[in-house]
């Protein structure tokens, strides 16, 4: 096949697609007439695209560049997509092996992350930003399914985790978080109960989620919304440890999770424990050892062996005064409501004695002797954990923290709009996945999710249209500086 150029009867120059057989021309394709040499480098290059789509043979040569058709009078711009983006996460849900899973999941994720919304408006999200094409009932077929796939999908998280953040078992992180419900029905997964998200009128779940020490997230659980969070701990913990067959293991966890019963199953199950200490729960017996003990000096510690293991508390200046000044309020506002009785709410430092109210000095004094300590308890030997290191591995908390924080925010777990439990536990899983990818991002590149995003949406993609041919070319958009450097932290070939 050959292109051909000839004069018409108007001067104009047409351009043709011939190929010849037995010494005759055949005209393929007729392509247009030009009047201008720049027409006619157009249809010229039009011509080639034919050729190529026609005969399916590709040039060798490099400087066959499609970006050549943006300025073509028979193209027309039709749309962009953000294909950029869906490659790179494409490629981190591969190295954490989670390609095999379905297609459809893995692509629930990575809309997840660049744009959160229903399940059935993900559908179209799809289509829209990424042009990937997935059925309804593809969704409604493979979630039931999808839904028996966690234990799978916290294996090969964990696989990922040994390999590239050194995890170990050694010590891990917990905490727990609500997510309410946009309805007022409660049932056996949905329950009322204590929410951290101020919505105690509506049925919530209650997660459960451990991260490594880097703060990538490891595993999770779902408890019905009235669980008490103190009774959630040993349930995740001994799944997780006889899952993955641990025999050394360290939770740190905060104050919430201690108590007796705690105590004494973690020590049965051989789990070490890092939980902090409600100092003003404490037998006076103990608080008057604290008192005595601690050297009121910044860095100084102590260590009390208690019936809930070691008690470890730590004495500081900054501490002291944000303590103080609490109090202080605490003590204004009780006088306030003393002086005016019929004001009566809530107050911290007021008892009642028959039909008085008074300032609760024993109380006071109670306070006033904890002021700048904070304690922590431990069953782990001064001879295998330090104080100093108890107090910092308990300070890394915040890490979990974090976690909640972009599954909140940036993925946008909460409200939940479903109704049933698997279509519940399939959104929380998916969520979870989001996480875990999100958070491997943020690692790595030292980046929130929400910079990498945006620094993805920089990265367009635009699709125009050949008119002669029909065809749609995509036109590839090259990583900005920043994003090749955050996909060499991601170790992403690009």
């Amino acid at each position: 096949m050959k292109i051909r150029v000839v004069k018409t009867g108007s001067n104009a120059k047409a351009v043709q697609v011939v190929r010849y057989q037995n010494n005759k021309r055949i005209v393929l394709q007729h392509i247009g007439s030009a009047h201008t040499e720049e027409a006619l480098n157009e249809l010229t290059i039009l011509a080639a695209e034919w050729i190529k789509d026609y005969s399916r043979q590709y040039s060798i040569f490099p400087d066959e560049n499609p970006n050549k058709l943006l300025h073509l009078n028979h193209s027309t711009f039709i749309g962009v997509k953000y294909h950029f983006f869906y490659k790179q996460i494409r490629a981190i849900q591969e190295k954490m092996n989670l390609n095999d899973l379905p297609v459809l999941l893995n692509d629930l994720v990575s809309i997840r992350i660049f744009e959160p919304a229903s399940k059935l408006r993900s559908l179209e999200l799809l289509e829209q930003f990424f042009g990937i094409s997935h059925n309804r009932k593809t969704y409604y077929k493979i979630a039931p399914d999808c839904i028996n796939l966690k234990q799978t999908v916290e294996q090969k998280i964990v696989d990922f985790a040994k390999n590239h953040y050194s995890f170990n078992f050694d010590i891990l992180f917990y905490d727990v978080t609500t997510l309410y419900f946009e309805t007022f029905e409660e049932d056996d997964l949905r329950k009322n109960g204590f929410s951290k998200d101020n919505k105690s009128q509506q049925p919530q779940i209650l997660i459960g989620l451990m991260v490594s020490k880097d703060g990538f997230p490891i595993s999770y659980e779902i408890f019905s919304g009235n669980t008490f969070e103190g009774h959630t701990i040993i349930p995740i913990i001994k799944n997780f440890i006889e899952r993955n067959k641990v025999k050394d293991f360290t939770v740190v966890a905060d104050a919430a999770m201690i108590s007796t019963e705690n105590v004494k199953q973690l020590t049965q199950n051989n789990i070490n424990y890092i939980v902090g200490a409600r100092l003003g729960n404490i037998s006076t017996t103990l608080l008057e050892t604290i008192d005595k003990t601690i050297e009121r000096v910044d860095g100084k510690s102590i260590r009390i062996k208690t019936d809930s293991g070691y008690l470890i508390c730590s004495y500081s200046s900054v501490r002291y005064r944000k303590d103080k000044y609490e109090m202080e309020k605490q003590i204004e506002k009780a006088k306030l409501v003393i002086a005016n009785p019929s004001k009566s709410k809530k107050v911290k430092f007021i008892q009642t004695k028959g039909q008085e109210i008074e300032i609760n000095n024993i109380l006071i004094e109670k306070t006033q002797k904890l002021l700048g300590i904070k304690g922590y308890y431990t069953n782990l030997e001064a001879s295998i954990i330090d104080n100093k290191t108890v107090i910092e591995r308990y300070h890394e908390l915040y890490k979990i923290e974090q976690a909640f924080r972009i599954s909140k925010n940036d993925l946008q777990t909460r409200p939940i709009f479903h109704f049933k439990e698997e279509p519940i536990k399939l959104h929380i899983l998916i969520c979870f996945m989001a996480l875990v990818v999100s958070k491997h991002i943020e690692l790595k590149t030292g980046f929130s999710i929400r910079r990498f995003i945006d620094e993805s949406k920089k990265i367009v993609d635009g699709e125009i249209l050949n008119h002669i041919n029909q065809k749609i070319v995509t036109v590839n958009a090259r990583p900005t500086q920043k994003m090749r450097e955050f996909l060499a932290k991601l170790e992403i070939p690009h």
